[in-house]
């Protein structure tokens, strides 16, 4: 119960590792709210929450967080629910390639899209939890979910790599920035994490390069030397350390549980 009366907001909540966040926090006595754009999805991570943890409550804001009003409307209205913000958990993210073309006029380059969610979104969000965080002394949190290809990049994934390395760079600024106020600033690189964003990858893989998504798994798998997905929970597990009192010396850090793929 490590998370007790903590209030701790979640981007992204709706699926995968954002749900996993949810679900772990809420099971450490945590007040979670959940943000996401699909009500019908929040809907059932509020009820795998109650599941895991049958006294919380989880308060649930659809909302965008490409769009500024939309996040100062669910902040507020968190606020409003479960008070102020001891930790905020920016796990909301598109995944998938961008044209690799030169033209970008074409239609079809999504990388206005992909950098609009996954690096604007995160700061803005980072923003809008500063304007409501807890009073100190005592250690404030503010965790970004970025990705194994911020590390490295891979052709095709132009938008993604670049929104998830600069969520490194937003880290260490943000850190340094809100040290003076005891909150803490990091980052999670997940490498591949079983989720449908990491098979819409695989399935991607199987079709360019004409295979079974068996195969293509196996390629991928190739690459990481524990030889497996990591799971949406162990990647949970390391953000409620990051939340924790254990991690209270921990700012401006990028961490990697990617099956040792990428080794800094």
């Amino acid at each position: 119960m490590r998370q007790e009366s903590r209030h701790i907001v979640i981007t992204g909540a709706s699926s995968g590792i954002g749900r996993a966040i949810a679900i772990r926090l809420a099971s450490e006595g945590a007040r979670v709210s959940l943000l996401a754009r699909r009500p019908a999805a929040l809907e059932e991570t509020a009820v795998l929450v109650l599941d895991a943890a049958p006294d919380s409550a989880a308060f649930l804001v659809p909302c965008d967080v490409t769009n500024r009003a939309s996040l100062d409307h669910a902040f507020a209205a968190a606020v409003r629910s479960n008070g102020p913000v001891h930790a905020v958990v920016t796990a909301a993210g598109i995944g998938g390639p961008n044209a690799a073309g030169v033209d970008s006029s074409d239609p079809s380059d999504r990388f206005d899209t992909i950098v609009a969610t996954n690096l604007t979104g995160t700061y803005l969000s980072l923003r809008a939890a500063q304007r409501h965080l807890a009073p100190g002394p005592g250690p404030r949190q503010m965790v970004l979910i970025s990705s194994i290809l911020g590390r490295f990049g891979v052709p095709g994934y132009t938008a993604y790599c670049a929104s998830k390395a600069a969520l490194l760079g937003l880290t260490r600024a943000m850190a340094l920035e809100l040290a003076p106020q005891n909150v803490l600033v990091n980052a999670i690189c997940p490498g591949w994490v079983d989720t449908g964003m990491a098979w819409e990858g695989i399935d991607g893989m199987a079709k360019g390069m004409g295979i079974t998504r068996d195969e293509a798994h196996a390629i991928a798998m190739s690459a990481v030397p524990l030889g497996r997905m990591g799971k949406p929970a162990e990647v949970a597990g390391l953000v409620s350390w990051l939340l924790s009192e254990d991690a209270a010396g921990m700012t401006g850090q990028g961490l990697d549980p990617n099956g040792g793929a990428w080794m800094g």
